[in-house]
């Protein structure tokens, strides 16, 4: 998919595509420029979270920044933008976001239905293990919004998934430093591991709920 971004690179000086622009911003910002990557891609899901994560990791080894800084600064990037997201959905409501979410590139309204039953289905769950989900780890901050979930059940549940998928990959980046890129193919599996968690915990909590009616 993100071919040119994904290349086996040598250098940062080789890479181009998106891969390049991320590292020419995080090797001029810093870490901040880290955090400012993720929380665009918050804002625009076109933009690959498992192309900038490594490539966090990858520029720390470099020594552009620390490994700490990169993962405090990426999720960092994530709250704000998850933030910025239940904002947009608290304040402006469902269809006024949605009309706006039809006027980016390369999504589709039944992405943003999805999100809204996902939620309505799992709340909290969806919080959590959407920001490991790719689309989903935007969208999912609408409907939280729109739904008036209290804002720091939302932050903490945002901040301790942000934390554990982004250490994932910018570790991953870190130790494998120009081999970043191996990192992409294991993005899909480990999302059908989130997925397969997800649908555990829902399937126990529903059976939880039909025995205790059961002897009520």
């Amino acid at each position: 998919m993100y071919a040119a971004a994904s290349s086996t690179a040598q250098s940062s000086d080789d890479l181009t595509g998106v891969a390049g622009w991320a590292v020419e911003v995080m090797e001029r910002l810093g870490g901040p420029g880290a955090g400012l990557l993720i929380a665009l891609e918050n804002l625009f899901p076109p933009l690959p979270s498992e192309i900038i994560l490594p490539l966090a990791g990858f520029a720390a080894s470099r020594g552009s920044f620390s490994l700490t800084g990169a993962i405090v600064w990426t999720t960092a990037g994530s709250v704000v933008g998850a933030l910025v997201l239940y904002l947009l959905g608290r304040s402006l409501g469902r269809e006024r976001v949605l009309a706006l979410w039809l006027r980016l590139p390369l999504v589709e309204q039944h992405d943003f239905e999805r999100t809204e039953q996902w939620f309505g289905r799992h709340g909290r769950k969806a919080v959590f293990f959407g920001r490991m989900l790719p689309l989903f780890r935007s969208l999912i901050s609408i409907p939280a919004g729109v739904d008036r979930m209290p804002l720091w059940q939302f932050g903490l549940l945002t901040t301790i998934g942000s934390a554990i998928w982004n250490t994932t990959f910018v570790l991953a980046g870190y130790l494998l430093g120009h081999e970043w890129h191996r990192v992409e193919p294991v993005v899909g599996w480990l999302q059908w591991v989130v997925l397969a968690v997800v649908a555990v915990l829902v399937t126990r909590w529903i059976v939880l709920r039909v025995r205790h009616r059961g002897t009520a």
